[in-house]
């Protein structure tokens, strides 16, 4: 029989055994055989005897535990047998705790130890009662969002007359007056207040991790968090394919919805709190979600990836976001993230352990990823899909320019875009670096009226954030001017703004 879960072969006893002793203990219980090698092979112990009395004594003077240890015989050969029964309490050996998880005995430390002890007391981490929280630090907005989530799949019992705190109770949230952990980081105010890092970092990067374009940091509760890192996705990250039917513009999703939405909710629900931020990080082909936490002790990559269980590590977080509909059926998370992902015609996900923590890895198709790299994955376009977004809402909202005459030229634009470069990244900066003004002249055959300067400008400083006045007027044949006169209106509008100097700064459209 070879070695597994519950069984240990020592060829000979030594006292560093004692840690394989203390890891049964911990874990399941098991037998550890003393005089089998690895093959199971048997070798006579010659000290057999004084091994016999040793043994139990030092086990119970190292770890305060009695085990059952027995002399046995194979073929002539004697060997003995120690068995150790699971300890619901936990068990240390010289100050020092270990685990018994496959077939490898570690020692915890950590983060790991510190939910190894929770454990064994029957608490997780966020269901210890947070004791420098009240219901100030409780945010009501995000409690309203929740309840508002939750009706569509109807597993909230009845909130309409319940205050707040009586919410958190049916929740589970509190106890007796006061609040658990899982409060604070599912609807606090400010959850990095209680606990390091409670927000993802989102980074856009080129081909590997050292080209590093842009990231943001979203901070706060998992109810807005969820929301939030989404919507960072969706207006400044991704480069979503674009379709024009009309006037209209159709984005189609880079990534399946539901796969970025439960690799998402993974991460916010099983990581370590009192660990680094989430990390999700968008390159060219692929985008990734890691999170601080190792998988539930006794489970693999390979049976993650099968139907098992569901052992969150946070049980209160994950029983939450299963009332209000976030999370569908618990332990199938990871079920939906690959069957999402073979609907959309992408390739199976990676899934891996690597610095403590999970990382979950998306990659494109090689047919949309090569036309990617070639014509779109650069920060000009990525400049141009963000800022395009921000003029329109911030224009549309009638405060700036005129509204109805906007409505029609960005429409017109889009298409003229579309139809002369096919937002081609290459075809537009070949076209914006040109001395002339071969755009307007060009436009015309799209539109009874000219681009207005200001108009031109704002899309190009969105493109080409760098560019200084002198290309500009060069490229929208105007004198430099008028250029500077219209940066001037742009920016007493508040629409556009002058971030470092003339040669090492760049232009950044204001969003509010």
């Amino acid at each position: 029989m070879p070695e597994s879960q519950n069984i240990e072969y020592k060829q000979s006893w030594h006292d560093d055994y004692m840690k394989w002793v203390c890891g049964f203990a911990n874990a399941i219980g098991g037998i550890i055989y003393i005089g089998i090698d690895n093959k199971g092979n048997a070798y006579h112990l010659a000290d057999y005897a004084k091994l016999m009395e040793d043994i139990p004594n030092k086990i119970r003077n190292s770890m305060g535990i009695i085990c059952d240890v027995q002399l046995e015989g194979k073929q002539g050969k004697r060997f003995i047998s120690i068995r150790v029964n699971p300890y619901t309490v936990p068990v240390s050996l010289r100050g020092r705790f270990y685990y018994r998880t496959g077939s490898t005995n570690m020692e915890l430390t950590g983060v790991e130890l510190n939910e190894f002890l929770l454990k064994k007391a029957g608490k997780t981490w966020d269901d210890v009662i947070e004791e420098g929280a009240s219901m100030k630090d409780i945010d009501e907005n995000s409690i309203l969002k929740f309840i508002e989530d939750s009706r569509e799949k109807g597993r909230m019992p009845e909130t309409k007359s319940l205050s707040v705190f009586q919410i958190l109770e049916k929740l589970q949230f509190t106890e007796g007056k006061r609040l658990k952990r899982a409060a604070i980081v599912m609807f606090g105010k400010d959850p990095n207040k209680f606990y390091p890092n409670v927000q993802v970092k989102i980074g856009r990067f080129g081909k590997d991790s050292t080209d590093l374009k842009f990231h943001e940091v979203v901070e706060g509760n998992v109810v807005y968090m969820l929301s939030e890192v989404q919507s960072q996705l969706n207006h400044k990250f991704l480069i979503r394919p674009i379709d024009f039917v009309g006037m209209y513009r159709i984005e189609k999703n880079e990534y399946p919805h539901d796969a970025l939405r439960e690799m998402l909710l993974n991460a916010l629900v099983h990581r370590t709190y009192m660990g680094v931020h989430v990390q999700l990080r968008v390159y060219d082909d692929r985008l990734s979600i890691w999170n601080e936490g190792g998988l539930p002790l006794g489970l693999s990559i390979e049976e993650l990836k099968k139907e098992h269980n569901s052992r969150p590590r946070n049980p209160k977080i994950a029983k939450a976001c299963f009332m209000a509909g976030y999370i569908d059926t618990w332990g199938r998370g990871i079920e939906k993230i690959f069957s999402s992902c073979k609907e959309a015609g992408l390739p199976e996900p990676e899934i891996k352990e690597m610095n403590g923590g999970i990382e979950i890895c998306m990659r494109k198709s090689s047919a949309y990823s090569n036309g990617l790299t070639n014509d779109m994955a650069d920060r000009h376009l990525l400049n141009f899909r963000e800022n395009f977004g921000t003029i329109e809402d911030r224009i549309k909202s009638g405060k700036i320019y005129n509204n109805q005459y906007f409505r029609k030229i960005s429409g017109v634009f889009l298409k003229y875009l579309q139809t002369q470069f096919g937002i081609n990244s290459e075809k537009l900066q070949e076209s914006f670096r040109k001395d002339s003004g071969k755009i307007q002249d060009s436009f015309l055959k799209y539109s009874d009226k000219p681009l207005p300067n200001w108009f031109l400008i704002l899309i190009i400083v969105s493109v080409f954030p760098e560019i200084i006045a002198e290309d500009i007027s060069k490229i929208i044949g105007v004198s430099e001017r008028t250029v500077y006169k219209n940066f001037n209106d742009l920016q007493e509008k508040k629409l556009l703004e002058r971030i470092g100097g003339r040669k090492e700064g760049f232009w950044q459209i204001i969003k509010q």
